[in-house]
């Protein structure tokens, strides 16, 4: 029997994994899969060796750097000694996975890389490190095989996961009702992120241009997506503090996407699903100063949300650090919501990006490369 080992790292890779588990194990129901994950890896039958909630800060801290040192030996000294599986499929989470992917080449392990770090977009060093421990990358967007294949890297591209793995829109009547919201009044839904230092820097800002908004338009209503992995009393503790009675809405976050009128987001792969269902949407992101000087030692381009970078042009209106504040926040939102001919080119734009993406079926496509590979 065959045996592969997973590692993801962030609840979005949990999601895609279990995908091409389950691609995987229609094509060959007796291959044994194990990983590093979550929920989705886990009902999609994977004995986990470890839950990636360990796996989820992100930073320079001490803590993070030990507590991700100590996993990644415990993976490794497991994959190399222990379980030693045909093939390891990393999925995202760069840094850790690039880590310790050196040490299973070494231990002659065949590992893939699915949905690899964007170098393209910050740290292209990186690509010799993929290049030297990496044997194929299953890349997702289609520019990316160009540039895997100039450093001699074999890759195949397998298409976007989200154009096939995103749902269709919500029910808006059924949605607003569910969640008693006013069918009549615009709706804006804030993503604050799914990190605990993005709450904390972003999320009284977005709470205080929301109620700024209201109070210029009281006709607008607002709802805040609460990211599954982070608990309940950390999102208290920011609506409390503000005594707001904006929707709290967990574990819904297409359907809240594909029901908005607009959006003030974190960046992310949010984004990008957003555009799918082309609503208007603004990003704002800050964080510590130290981290967006290293960011701007390292980008390779000046564009932070996909939408943007996949179409070569600025479509999502971006905000960040300074510029992260109410006023702007608040007239970059009027603009998209009463702005009719500003929001039809934003709505027409978004559109032309889905086009640029493939229609095929990324978790698909990555399960059928990675069962060839195991026949040879």
């Amino acid at each position: 029997m065959k045996k592969i080992f997973i590692v993801t790292g962030e609840y979005s890779g949990d999601i895609h994994a279990s995908h091409v588990v389950n691609a995987l194990r229609s094509i060959n129901p007796d291959i044994e899969i194990e990983g590093v994950g979550g929920e989705n890896l886990k009902s999609a039958g994977v004995k986990l060796f470890s839950d990636q909630k360990k796996m989820g800060a992100v930073g320079l801290s001490p803590s993070i750097i030990f507590n991700h040192f100590v996993l990644g030996k415990k993976v490794v000294d497991y994959l190399t000694k222990e379980y030693k599986p045909d093939l390891v499929l990393l999925i995202d989470y760069g840094a850790f996975n690039l880590s310790i992917s050196r040490f299973l080449k070494k231990a002659g392990i065949k590992v893939f890389y699915y949905i690899p770090p964007q170098v393209w977009a910050s740290r292209k060093w990186r690509i010799n490190t993929i290049k030297k421990n990496i044997d194929e990358v299953l890349c997702i967007f289609p520019f990316e095989k160009t540039l895997y294949e100039k450093y001699g890297i074999k890759t195949h591209y397998c298409g976007h996961p989200l154009v096939s793995q995103l749902p269709q829109k919500a029910d808006k009547k059924e949605f607003f009702e569910k969640h008693g919201l006013d069918v009549n009044k615009k709706l804006v839904s804030i993503f604050p992120g799914s990190r605990k230092f993005e709450l904390k820097y972003l999320m009284q800002t977005f709470i205080k241009s929301a109620e700024n908004l209201q109070k210029k338009h009281p006709d607008l209503q607002f709802c805040i997506s609460h990211a599954p992995n982070l608990s309940d009393d950390l999102y208290n503790k920011f609506l409390t503090k503000c005594g707001c009675n904006f929707k709290v809405i967990k574990g819904e976050n297409q359907a809240l996407l594909s029901v908005s009128d607009a959006l003030i987001l974190a960046s992310g792969t949010v984004a990008l699903e957003a555009c799918l269902y082309q609503t208007p949407m603004i990003i704002a992101y800050r964080g510590p100063w130290l981290f967006y000087l290293i960011y701007l030692l390292v980008r390779c381009i000046k564009r932070v949300s996909l939408p943007n970078i996949i179409a070569d042009k600025s479509i999502v209106p971006e905000l960040l650090m300074a510029d992260v504040n109410v006023q702007k926040i608040s007239y970059e939102i009027e603009k998209l919501l009463f702005n009719e001919e500003y929001r039809a080119k934003n709505i027409q734009e978004l559109g032309d990006v889905k086009s640029l993406l493939s229609d095929k079926n990324s978790s698909q496509e990555a399960a059928k490369v990675i069962a060839q590979a195991l026949s040879n």
